[in-house]
Parts: C-alpha cells; structure tokens; sequence
C-alpha cells in the first residue's frame, strides 16, 4: 500500500526531517504519535525515528506537542471534583527507592488526595508494585470509580495505570527498551509527563535519581531532565517541582520487594533510615506546598496518622497490612573485606545483585520472588571491621547467588581510618523553573 496517499505524512519524510537535525512540525507530530498507536508506522520505523531524537533531540516546543500527543491516544483523568486538592509524585527509578510507600499515605494524612499510578520493576530498579504485591491480598488493579472512591476515603492511592492511559506511551516505551534509545531525555520526559498530566493529578513532584544507580549519571543530565519535565508541566498548567535526588548508594537498608515494605512500614512508625525518612518529607513538603497545604508532615509521622492512612490504604486494596510479609528461604552473608571506613556501595551493582537474587526481571513477563533481595549491615561512613557482615542476601534459588556475589565483586570500596566518603544529603538540588 503506498502510504502517502492514505496518510497525511509519510514516515520517512518524518524520519529524515530528524535524522538530519531538522525540527519535527505540530502537525508531523500529531501524525506519527497516532499513526504508530494505530499500526500504521511500524516499530522498525519509530525505533528509527528515536533514535534520530536520542542523537539529535528536540527542542522544547517539539517535546510539548510530542507530550500533548501521547496524552491524546487515551483517556484523561479528572479529579477536581475530590473533596481535597489532587498531588502526585513520580520518581526516576532507583535502588531500594521504597519512597512512594510511606509518602502516599503521609501526604494523605496531612490533607491531600494521592492518585499514585506506579508500576513494575524493569532490570536493576524496583517497582512500586512490585513491593506491594508482597503484601498477602494486595491488589494494583483497580477501576476508575474505585480508585476515586478510596481516594475520597483514604486520600491516597497506589495501582497500576488503566490501559486507557497515554496507549502510545506504553507501545513506545516497550520498543524504547529493546532498540537502545531509553536514555533520550525527550522521550524519558514526555514518557513520564504525558502519564502523569493525563492522570489528572493538580500538581507534580518529580524525584529525579542522580548517580550510579539511575539511568541520569550525572548531575547536569538529571537537572536537563528535571528542567525539561517542569516545563512540560508548566505547559500543560500542572504546577510542578523537581528534587535531584543522590542514587550513588542504594536508600535505606534494604533492596527488594517484601524487604522495603517491612522498612516502608519502620518509617511510618516513627523510625527507619535516616536517609529514607529525609527524602520522605523533603517529597512530602514539595507535594503538601503544592496543595496550599501548610501542615509539617513531620507531626503525622510521629503522631501515627500516616500509619492509620498506610493501613486504611492497603485495606482498601484487599490486603491485610497486619499479615507476616514472605521472607526468602536461603540466605549468605557478604563481609567486610578490611578494617577501615566504608567508603562506597556502589547503587548500580546492588540493583543487579538483588535482580539476579529474583527480587527483580528482565523481561516484563518475568515473575518477581517476595522475599528476594538484600538487606545492608552499613552505609557509607561506617567504620567497619575486616570480617564483620556488610550486607546478606536473600532468595529462594540459592544456586542465584554465584551470579549475584559476581555483580558485587566491586561494589564495597574500604578505606583506612580516617578516611571520608563523598556522601552528603540526599537532596541535591531543587528546579522549579522549566529549561531554558
């Protein structure tokens, strides 16, 4: 079938406009995003098609209207009828990033409405729902009468994205993966931000990972990013702020799925990682500022609300937050190398360490094991002991652990006495205004 005469576009003009460096028109744009969602562009097309914008990228007007694309394949969510102002938060994926989990449920506490749409580990990052599925009768799945009732009951929700959501992104995402092209900011920001306005949430914090354990590497790809997205956002009249959040070493003290809820809940009372409670409230004071809500989020962690909030909302989704959470049946333990000063614990080699342990998958339809992961017996600044544990593994398939101690083989840097890790807050930095 010849194309172009059934078509407004053809997707090869499309193509070389981007490959040669030129900029992609509203209207080629509109085509290619619903023509891809339709078939009618095949996946060897847009694959070359991303690739041209990883290398060539796209100015700010070209990513807007690519979001405002995406978002028009689907559904748009409204929540301006809730007896309470709608907030969300979005993080960029990390090692033992259980955030999401004590936040929703704080941020309810202290008067918001939370409509947390997550999803699924993917390689060496965890999913939200992942974490949650742990939990004996928790269900992601959820209608959107359902998700507005427990919304307008509890305050805070966290499922899986309906199907009517942004369908172009989920076909891109998929192909994004597989053809080497995940790491192109303008497809990473309109990815996230076309999800995140059509949830129809009234504003948006962004955590965005920095470090060896987050797809941005560095500082200035992550405050790109975070400048992009706040635009984007700004765009489309959804008030959003970024934190540039450190990934250099996993959060908290444990990475996996049953292991960070039990650590989510030490967090809702009252106590937990330093680290994990900081980031918890410094998310939660952007998203309340958001709100036009003035309550210290500090208060409903210590006074039990976020506990109450964290149970009634895990009850709302069938399941029983007072259950044992599965634990793995093998263990090893990995010890310190050398006297001195833990220096480094590298993210990266963690999160690949607790993947191939079974707490996360390759491939989308791979099954994930509960109680699979790792649990750290120190952080960075610790003074150590030549022999002590540093962290144990867990999982049901001990005959993962070979491939497992094989990713941490450089993960632990020892230091002697006296020596100073490179470790600071974990808050980097703040961006409010949208790329220059």
């Amino acid at each position: 079938m010849d194309q172009s005469r059934t078509e407004g576009f053809d997707a090869v003009d499309v193509i070389r406009t981007k490959r040669d460096g030129g900029t992609l028109s509203g209207p080629q744009i509109d085509w290619v995003v619903d023509a891809y969602t339709r078939g009618v562009v095949a996946d060897e097309q847009m694959s070359a098609l991303a690739m041209a914008i990883l290398l060539r990228g796209m100015d700010r007007d070209e990513i807007a209207r690519w979001t405002r694309a995406m978002i028009a394949s689907g559904e748009r969510m409204d929540f301006t009828d809730l007896p309470r102002p709608s907030v969300d938060k979005h993080s960029t994926g990390g090692v033992g990033d259980k955030i999401t989990l004590p936040l929703a449920p704080l941020v309810a506490a202290c008067g918001a409405a939370v409509p947390q749409l997550s999803g699924r580990g993917l390689g060496h990052t965890g999913g939200t729902l992942d974490k949650l599925e742990s939990i004996p009768g928790w269900q992601a799945a959820l209608d959107n009468d359902r998700m507005r009732q427990i919304l307008t009951d509890v305050g805070a929700v966290i499922c899986a994205a309906g199907t009517g959501l942004a369908p172009a992104d989920r076909k891109l995402y998929a192909l994004r993966d597989v053809t080497g092209t995940v790491e192109a900011i303008p497809l990473i920001a309109s990815s996230i931000m076309s999800k995140k306005i059509a949830e129809g949430t009234g504003g948006l914090v962004l955590d965005v990972k920095v470090g060896s354990g987050a797809f941005m590497k560095t500082v200035e790809d992550a405050r790109t990013l975070a400048g992009t997205m706040v635009g984007l956002g700004a765009d489309a009249g959804v008030p959003t702020v970024a934190l540039l959040t450190d990934m250099s070493t996993p959060l908290g003290l444990t990475v996996g799925n049953a292991l960070e809820v039990r650590e989510s809940v030490e967090v809702l009372a009252g106590g937990g990682p330093a680290d994990v409670v900081d980031l918890t409230l410094a998310l939660a004071r952007e998203m309340l500022a958001l709100a036009g809500i003035t309550t210290d989020p500090a208060d409903a962690l210590a006074d039990g609300r976020a506990m109450d909030a964290w149970k009634a909302m895990v009850r709302a989704q069938d399941g029983d937050p007072d259950a044992a959470l599965p634990t793995a049946r093998e263990t090893h333990t990995v010890l310190a190398p050398a006297d001195g000063v833990l220096l480094a614990l590298d993210a990266y080699a963690v999160g690949v360490a607790s993947w191939r342990l079974g707490a996360g998958r390759a491939r989308k339809e791979d099954p994930v094991q509960a109680g699979a992961g790792i649990e750290l017996h120190a952080k960075p600044g610790a003074t150590v002991q030549g022999g002590q544990p540093l962290m144990t593994l867990h999982t049901d398939t001990p005959e993962r652990f070979a491939r497992a101690l094989e990713a941490l083989e450089d993960a632990v840097t020892v230091g002697p006495e006296g020596s100073r890790p490179a470790t600071g807050d974990v808050v980097l930095e703040r961006v409010d205004r949208p790329l220059a």
